[in-house]
């Protein structure tokens, strides 16, 4: 059996190892986006120290609710809190990596990455206002590529998603008309095409029917060998959604300009960055009910930060620069236990 089970069921996926949960186990939910690294992570973790990881990737809008109710020993988010919501949960938000949300498409005869979309093109396709693959708009960028005469069928993420919210706050910059009708956040009332849960919902029903098109972090457009689209980013380009292209989106973050590490990384300039980059973030107290237990995520999150790298950039996600990592490190002093010390012991 192996350590892990990558589980698609009604859009649900948990991180199960393969020895039955214990209570020395540290639990977390939400966000999909860094499902399949913390997977990676989670089995390596266990063969180097005998701690699993039980987490249920349900969604960012869930995770929240979950570390809010106390029933995880940490939450994930894709949105993060602001700071008024963090001081008044009491909360410490910190950034694990760096990936892209890519859309993903099923066009028989496309080959991935073949077909180039703009912001202003996608957000049309989503509000309802382009409806055929034929569209002369997409035609217009598209020379050479035979575009069927099809009806779109846009998928969308029916749950709360941090996904949503990244992808939302995207076409809110790159069309001024979806800003105003729709917005960004992590629920939207769509106008058009049908629903999936957590990226990997979306995933199954993109695959699933012709001509759609729906929106994932990288790494399950990679592991389940969907085809894609590229986005033409602000310097004009077309990128490659790869590490690299994450990477230069994130060249000139100012990670200490929000409160919890919260900035946002999409449609940022540089001819090589990707235009849908964002980071991941997890959420645990300040003053930790079970210290110990805090403890533990903090330890599994700075083995990730030392040894999960490669992990990561095999999935084409981006490890944090280690300034950045330094300054996490800075901000779990300020997680203390009853006797006024820091859980992390740094």
């Amino acid at each position: 059996m192996k350590p892990f089970t990558f589980a698609l069921a009604l859009g649900l996926a948990t991180l199960q190892l393969a020895a039955p949960a214990l209570a020395g186990d540290i639990t977390g939910a939400g966000a999909t986006f860094p499902f399949p690294v913390y997977s990676k992570w989670a089995e390596a973790y266990r063969k180097d120290t005998g701690t699993g990881l039980n987490y249920q990737s349900i969604g960012s809008g869930g995770g929240i609710k979950q570390i809010q109710a106390k029933t995880v020993d940490f939450g994930a988010t894709d949105a993060p809190l602001k700071g008024a919501q963090l001081e008044k949960d009491g909360l410490v938000q910190f950034p694990t990596v760096m990936g892209g949300v890519v859309p993903v498409v099923n066009i028989a005869g496309i080959e991935p990455g073949k077909l180039k979309l703009t912001g202003e093109i996608i957000a049309d396709i989503y509000a309802g206002k382009i409806l055929k693959w034929s569209d002369p708009k997409i035609a217009a960028l598209n020379e050479g590529v035979t575009l069927p005469a099809a009806n779109i069928t846009p998928v969308y993420r029916s749950d709360a998603s941090g996904t949503t919210n990244i992808f939302t706050t995207y076409l809110s910059q790159a069309s001024e008309g979806w800003k105003k009708e729709f917005g960004a956040a992590t629920t939207i009332s769509w106008p058009a095409g049908q629903g999936g849960k957590g990226n990997e919902g979306v995933t199954a029903t993109v695959k699933q029917v012709p001509n759609a098109i729906g929106y994932v972090e990288s790494a399950y457009a990679k592991q389940n060998k969907l085809g894609y689209a590229l986005i033409q980013n602000k310097a004009g380009k077309y990128p490659q959604p790869d590490d690299k292209a994450f990477q230069a989106a994130a060249a000139s973050a100012d990670w200490k300009s929000q409160p919890g590490f919260g900035i946002s990384l999409t449609n940022q300039p540089g001819e090589d960055a990707w235009p849908i980059t964002a980071a991941t973030f997890i959420l645990v107290y300040k003053e930790p009910a079970d210290p110990a237990k805090a403890a533990d995520v903090l330890k599994f999150f700075d083995w990730a930060y030392k040894n999960g790298d490669k992990l990561a950039v095999d999935l084409d996600y981006v490890p944090l620069p280690d300034n950045v990592v330094a300054l996490i490190h800075d901000e779990w002093k300020g997680i203390k236990g009853k006797d006024g010390k820091p859980v992390s012991g740094m």
